[in-house]
């Protein structure tokens, strides 16, 4: 069945690749000027125009991921206080959300980590995905998706050889996408389980190896490889 669904940051990396599938859905992109995440009347004044039934949340901060350490004050207000009035305005109207976090909000120890078990953030981003995070989880008629993903292609020149995570591309997720468009509660989406070097060979045989351990500046976890068991349950 057709479904209108309204697409918050439609202007960044996934959104705009949303802009380009063909889908039965009817897709709206608002700017920023027609729907502000910090404003709660101006959430309220779309969605209540153009009655969608799912609201997908990309907007927010990313990268770079050190502006989450010089500037906490726009990590809290897109991340956390935008995601917060987004929630709000969905449960008022009764519209299905569907939030964009991280698998980085896991402590990244021992990997292979379902939705279930504790979270522990390394890093500023991540706790701002989390304290988004927190607001949806009140709100039942939500799907929050604990993504990893990346560009395709992989353009970087270095990849950690000893870090580990469950990258999968724009084109490759959205296919799963468009099969848990109706499921609710946490779900973890991504690849196999592989170190970043190994992922990143495939696609680019030039890339060169570098190992998280000696970048003291760069704080990310090690191995937030993520248990799938329930989306593959899904995907059957």
């Amino acid at each position: 069945m057709s479904k209108k669904i309204v697409i918050s940051g439609g202007s960044g990396r996934f959104g705009s690749y949303l802009k380009k599938i063909n889908t039965k859905h009817k897709l709206f992109f608002p700017s920023k000027k027609q729907l502000n995440i910090l404003s709660k009347n101006s959430i309220y004044s779309y969605l209540k125009k153009y009655k969608p039934q799912i609201f997908i949340h990309l907007a927010g901060l990313s990268r770079p991921m050190k502006i989450h350490d010089k500037d906490i004050k726009k990590s809290i207000d897109l991340n956390i206080i935008g995601t917060a009035n987004v929630t709000k305005i969905c449960s008022d109207l009764n519209i299905k959300l569907i939030y964009f976090s991280t698998n980085y909000i896991y402590p990244g120890i021992k990997g292979n980590h379902s939705e279930s078990e504790a979270i522990l953030p390394v890093n500023n981003y991540a706790w701002s995905k989390l304290g988004g995070e927190c607001s949806v989880q009140l709100y039942k008629n939500s799907l929050i998706l604990r993504v990893s993903m990346t560009e395709r292609p992989f353009v970087h020149k270095y990849a950690f050889a000893d870090m580990k995570t469950n990258f999968i591309f724009h084109d490759e997720f959205i296919k799963i996408f468009k099969k848990v468009l109706t499921k609710k509660g946490v779900l973890n989406i991504g690849g196999p389980s592989t170190t970043v070097y190994e992922f990143a060979k495939n696609y680019n045989t030039k890339v060169k190896k570098k190992y998280l351990k000696k970048e003291n500046k760069i704080k990310l976890p090690m191995n937030t490889s993520m248990n799938l068991a329930k989306l593959k349950k899904y995907l059957q």
